[in-house]
């Protein structure tokens, strides 16, 4: 086929380019999600930063400094209803034309042990949030429609770590959520999918490790170490390799994809 005859070919620096678009990054302070925010400022988009870390915000947004796009940021606890409805009412009529529902926590706990608190606490940022996030995006979007990616877990999909049956619900919602707005609101603009990542070596792993060995839990060592074995490429992921993935599900690449959760795990799902 000659791609210069189809009317539809773009090219591919063009297919990723996302200048004059603006996203919308939670969890964008550290980890995946500040490396997504590196990926999307790259390509040229301009960027709205939520955390609830303040500090790391700032720290975030002066690391962005030379590029020339707009970047705000709000340091906003999600897991609140109120504070969503907030953050949206301040964001105003300059809706985002992307959405990267990235926020989540993931403190191990005995199934047995779990009370409320931690339960709705759980379920408040890693679940919760995501589905008033989405409903405020949709609703400031409703006639251009727009781009939502979600980030759930290998987890939801095959509960491996040990004292995490709290994590793997909250993150199965992300995922369940993800269909059923890709499913509802494809006809009307909006392109909806997420990713499952697997275990990548960010701030949060590094202080499971350290609470690991202050509290003597050799059982997670032993999660670790079964869970790098099981690995097809033998090695943890880095957070740029999740934000090139959610890049391409935020660019024209991908603009036939919908209603997809695409494991990033370096083969952990099928070893």
């Amino acid at each position: 086929m000659d791609c210069k005859s189809n009317r539809d070919f773009i090219s591919s620096p063009d297919a990723v380019c996302l200048k004059g678009k603006k996203a919308l990054v939670s969890g964008a302070a550290s980890g995946i999600g500040k490396a997504i925010c590196w990926r999307l400022a790259d390509a040229g988009s301009d960027l709205i930063l939520v955390d609830i870390n303040k500090g790391g915000l700032h720290r975030a947004q002066k690391e962005f400094h030379h590029f020339q796009n707009k970047i705000k940021s709000f340091a906003v606890d999600l897991s609140d209803k109120n504070n969503v409805d907030r953050l949206w009412k301040n964001i105003g009529d300059n809706a985002p034309d992307i959405l990267i529902n990235n926020c989540g926590i993931y403190p191990p706990k005995d199934y047995l042990e779990i009370e409320q608190a931690f339960y709705d606490r759980i379920f408040g940022v890693n679940l919760d949030a995501v589905f008033w996030m989405c409903q405020n995006f949709i609703r400031s979007r409703e006639k251009q429609g727009g781009i939502i990616v979600n980030t759930s877990s290998i987890e939801a999909v095959l509960p491996f770590k040990d004292e995490m049956a709290h994590y793997s619900v909250s993150k199965s919602g992300v995922s369940a959520l993800t269909r059923a707005l890709a499913h509802d609101y494809g006809k009307k603009g909006f392109r909806v999918n997420g990713v499952i990542p697997g275990v990548v070596r960010t701030p949060g792993i590094d202080n499971q490790v350290k609470m690991a060995i202050r509290k003597m839990k050799f059982n997670l060592f032993n999660n670790g170490f079964q869970y790098k074995r099981r690995i097809a490429l033998g090695r943890l992921g880095r957070p740029d390799e999740i934000a090139k993935v959610i890049l391409f599900l935020c660019s024209d690449l991908a603009s036939y994809v919908q209603g997809v959760m695409i494991p990033v795990d370096g083969g952990f799902l099928v070893s």
